[in-house]
């Protein structure tokens, strides 16, 4: 059970390491020309080409921010939006769209960021609307207990600016408690989000598919470790636009860290 656990969060801590800051070095010119006198995370920094639209690509600047009277590692959050040149030039690099968000992320001695990464999957909201999304994924560091945690942020272009219109919510939790021996609770959470036919202020609904799976683990008299599914659970939830952003029920957001 507890390799189990183990080989969950080491093939969460095996995929952040392997993703660079961008190998082009995109992200760090950014950085440099905009916050020349502010630390970047490279570990965490992201960028990635946006097929939907050629010669477009999305960087995403962590700064770090002053750490918390707590003790929380906290961040700044720059998103752009770049054009870039078909010759390759990468001094004419362009900032098409930009947010920032002060304080976006925290990690605490119970909780780290694991990596950062830009999803650019098919979020068309509404006619001549089209979202990206930030993906964020959590381990939990507290000895006895294993979680780990994927959520969601999604972003449009307007104008010159990058506007957030889904909150961060959680899709994916894996999280466990034992013994180190046997006994032991786990639960696994996968959720699936997708762009519904229905409309609500003009833009798509978002539906998120929620599957979850609840398990105990006990020592038998033979001193054999059983774990013991119970039965998945299934929901839907449905997000609707309310003409600025997303609505998302708390359910949704009490266990993002």
């Amino acid at each position: 059970m507890l390799r189990r656990i183990l080989m969950l969060l080491l093939g969460v801590a095996a995929a952040g390491a392997g993703h660079a800051a961008c190998e082009s070095g995109l992200a760090e010119r950014m950085h440099a020309k905009l916050y020349p006198n502010r630390a970047l995370d490279e570990r965490l920094a992201a960028c990635k080409p946006w097929p939907a639209f050629p010669d477009r690509s999305i960087v995403v600047l962590p700064i770090r921010h002053e750490t918390s009277s707590a003790g929380a590692k906290v961040f700044d959050l720059e998103l752009l939006l770049i054009q870039r040149p078909d010759n390759g030039n990468t001094e004419r690099d362009t900032v098409i769209g930009r947010i920032f968000q002060p304080e976006a992320l925290d990690e605490d001695s119970a909780t780290a960021i694991q990596d950062i990464r830009i999803d650019t999957s098919r979020y068309v909201l509404a006619a001549g609307t089209r979202a990206f999304g930030l993906r964020v994924r959590y381990r939990g560091t507290a000895p006895g207990s294993s979680v780990a945690i994927e959520t969601l942020r999604l972003y449009v272009p307007q104008g010159g600016k990058l506007r957030q219109v889904l909150q961060e919510i959680e899709l994916d939790h894996d999280s466990g408690e034992w013994d180190h021996s046997c006994t032991g609770r786990f639960e696994k959470l996968r959720s699936m989000l997708s762009v519904a036919k229905s409309t609500s202020n003009g833009w798509h609904d978002l539906q998120l598919s929620r599957t979850r799976v609840q398990s105990r683990a006990q020592l038998q008299e033979d001193q054999s470790c059983t774990e013991k599914p119970l039965p998945a659970r299934f929901d839907t939830v449905t997000l609707r636009y309310d003409g600025e952003r997303y609505r998302v029920p708390r359910s949704l957001r009490e266990q993002v860290p």
